[in-house]
């Protein structure tokens, strides 16, 4: 019974470590800029950032090799963050400020934002950008534009330098890595359109405005919380391709600033991801006897193979340590990560069967992501 067990733990480690060593030369860093210079339309949805929106403005108003236009869509704030970006639009005629008009009906906040943003750009290239996100080389915008221009991909979005201080955020926020490289065949994402591969980050994100438009746009992903997977799903859908670049060497960003706001930000949209009705037994599954077992193996059975099912846990952790900075404490209680990780799910899961909001910046969303 022993050996059957450590076996199987042996296999669901092997296959995401295996699947993440591989994908690792595939999710490439943006490429260097190029002489010819590109227009895109930075986009940035803001509901109460007065702590953020400063030095995000700061960090895209020195990106060079692009011509910009930056668009703040002030969300119904309650703080200064529309007196902030007014003083910057007074400086700056690459800024402009803008106020959202009353969320419709059936539409999350974010979605609406950035549709109510496309539809006020002027340019060919939408860069859509959390205020969290702060871009850290000023050639990263024209090394993006410039991936776009080489690329098949309508839609383009990588995971950015991600900061963490706390606790939970060194223990949850490192896994989102583990999961996309662990568990996504990039090989097969670039090479059709399938939706059931598409993958994104809504932090950075960029797309063709003609695609955008074509496929609907976030109008026709209006009511969902995960808003940058719903949209690559969407564009695949309509048969555009989508792509993923490596970002940490050109943004970063602090996602959540304590255990309740990680806790909260990786609850919200969980039923749109892992903790969907279809997903939730076997991600449970995956992760649990992949990431979880082969360390209790090795503790209460201890073998070869348990302990080779170990190694196959940790190497992605420690691989990701190197390329994207991430704290090795994350690799040392990466078992425990995934338990908090799993727990979350369910939590999701149990939210969506008794149907209660999810509250996300002060509005309450169906966990159908409906508003």
């Amino acid at each position: 019974m022993i050996t059957a067990l450590t076996m199987a733990a042996f296999v669901l480690a092997l296959i995401p470590a295996v699947l993440f060593l591989r994908n690792l030369p595939l999710y490439r860093s943006l490429p260097p800029a190029c002489g010819e210079r590109r227009r895109c339309s930075v986009l940035i949805p803001a509901r109460n950032e007065e702590a953020n929106i400063a030095d995000a403005l700061r960090s895209v108003l020195e990106s060079g090799g692009v011509d910009l236009e930056v668009i703040v869509l002030d969300d119904s704030s309650t703080d200064r963050t529309a007196e902030i970006v007014r003083r910057f639009a007074a400086r700056d005629m690459r800024v402009r400020l803008e106020a959202a008009p009353p969320l419709p009906p059936g539409w999350c906040g974010k979605n609406h934002a950035c549709a109510r943003l496309a539809s006020l750009a002027r340019h060919p290239l939408l860069v859509f950008m959390d205020a969290d996100v702060r871009v850290t080389d000023p050639d990263a915008l024209a090394r993006l534009a410039g991936f776009m221009d080489t690329s098949r991909a309508a839609l383009a979005s990588g995971v950015p330098y991600e900061e963490t201080h706390t606790f939970m955020e060194r223990l949850i926020i490192p896994l989102i890595h583990f999961v996309l490289l662990g568990f996504l065949p990039i090989g097969r994402m670039r090479s059709g359109t399938d939706p059931r591969f598409a993958a994104a980050c809504g932090q950075i994100l960029t797309v063709r405005r003609e695609a955008y438009e074509s496929s609907g746009g976030h109008g026709a992903v209006a009511d969902q919380l995960h808003d940058g997977l719903a949209l690559a799903r969407s564009l695949r859908t309509h048969g555009f391709h989508t792509d993923l670049f490596d970002a940490t060497g050109g943004f970063r960003c602090r996602m959540y600033q304590s255990a309740r706001e990680v806790w909260q930000g990786f609850a919200k949209n969980a039923h749109e991801g892992l903790a969907s009705p279809q997903l939730i037994l076997p991600s449970t599954l995956l992760l649990l006897g992949g990431q979880v077992l082969p360390l209790a193996l090795v503790l209460a059975a201890p073998s070869p193979l348990s302990f080779a099912a170990l190694t196959a846990v940790l190497l992605p952790r420690l691989a990701a340590v190197h390329r994207f900075r991430q704290p090795l404490a994350g690799v040392l209680l990466h078992p425990l990560g995934i338990c908090v990780l799993v727990a979350i799910q369910w939590f999701a899961f149990f939210r969506l069967l008794r149907k209660r909001p999810a509250v996300w910046k002060g509005r309450a969303y169906s966990t159908a992501g409906t508003a």
